[in-house]
């Protein structure tokens, strides 16, 4: 198996955000029930003047700094900036290339909604494995689907933890710390069409009549299948995630399969607390083995990044650490990956 780690990583947020008493407001529910049920302080937004890739470019220029590496030395950027972003039909990972001053790379975007980081990840050591001139690669995106929000339909509280702002990463063929072991990805299309944005593409267009009619927000299409087929599935999939990322991680130094036991850190994107408190539960966690990001927000596929930061920053994710990253996408799709972290020193 091709080795890779991590080495660097960064992250942005705006400046402006909204509390859980303004959500309150907006929605009308209780503003114990924002806080308590689904777990939101306050959360970054996107002003609509600070643009998605735009963000992607400071969060990977943080990223480099701190890997100390020439950005003409990346081969290939893999971005993870949200469908809604400056324009539509673009190559936003050529941009965020140029804009970073990688010139040498060649780009892709990719997109799995919240589980994207786990999947770029896959295909970054894919493309490793396929050739042997790829080293070093940049992961990274900007998120603005806060704009998508709508607090007054109840129906889509699931996501009102949504929020704005940017993460990146560097990964490089055998660097010898924070390795990223196995990883699984799982999917139910069954659910591919039950969370939209009706009005945004070929099948309705986002006239003015539709934007002003709601039809530019997120809309859970039929709500009573999708509770519960996901009831049905989550834990389960999430789990089987877990336990396959790490079946396929090898053996520890002493020969012995990695297990559930040997799992220090739980990196979750970030969902209903009661759903987070169930999956450490499942683990035979505690809370201190995570990070709870209440005041930041739900930034999508960012979330593995921003985890991260605040793991170390917290000083819950150190040096020698296990950690499994756990996320899903709406559509529905569930990702884990396992890397053995040590800091760099």
């Amino acid at each position: 198996m091709t080795t890779m780690g991590i080495v660097s990583t960064g992250t942005y947020f705006p400046d402006t955000y909204i509390t859980a008493e303004e959500i309150a407001e907006q929605s009308g529910l209780p503003e114990w029930v924002v806080k308590e049920k689904l777990g939101i302080e306050r959360k970054f937004i996107a002003d609509p003047q600070v643009h998605p890739n735009e963000m992607a470019v400071h969060a990977a220029r943080k990223a480099i700094d701190k890997a100390g590496i020439d950005p003409l030395d990346i081969d290939v950027v893999l971005c993870t900036t949200e469908e809604w972003r400056e324009y539509l039909l673009w190559t936003t990972a050529i941009d965020l290339a140029w804009e970073i001053g990688a010139k040498n790379a060649w780009g892709i975007d990719v997109h799995t909604r919240c589980a994207t980081t786990i999947a770029a990840l896959k295909l970054a050591r894919s493309l490793m494995a396929d050739d042997p001139t790829i080293d070093t690669i940049l992961i990274g995106g900007g998120y603005a689907t806060s704009h998508f929000i709508d607090f007054t339909d109840l129906d889509t509280s699931f996501l009102f933890n949504i929020g704005a702002g940017a993460g990146a990463m560097i990964v490089k063929r055998n660097w010898p710390e924070n390795q990223v072991l196995g990883m699984h990805i799982i999917a139910d299309g069954s659910m591919s069409r039950h969370v939209i944005v009706p009005a945004s593409g070929t099948v309705q267009h986002p006239t003015d009549e539709a934007v002003s009619s709601g039809g530019f927000k997120f809309r859970l299409v039929e709500p009573e299948a999708m509770k519960t087929r996901l009831g049905e599935v989550s834990i389960t999939n999430w789990l089987a995630c877990v336990d396959i990322a790490l079946e396929k991680s090898g053996t520890k130094s002493d020969g012995a399969p990695y297990t559930r036991a040997d799992i220090d850190f739980f990196n979750m994107s970030l969902v209903k607390p009661s759903a987070h408190r169930e999956m450490l539960e499942h683990l035979g966690l505690t809370g201190d083995q995570s990070v709870y990001l209440s005041s930041v927000g739900h930034i999508g596929e960012q979330d593995a990044i921003i985890n991260i930061e605040a793991g170390i920053e917290q000083g819950r994710l150190n040096p020698g650490d296990t950690m499994a990253i756990l996320a899903a996408g709406i559509g529905y799709i569930w990702a884990g990956a396992i890397i053995q972290w040590e800091a760099p020193k």
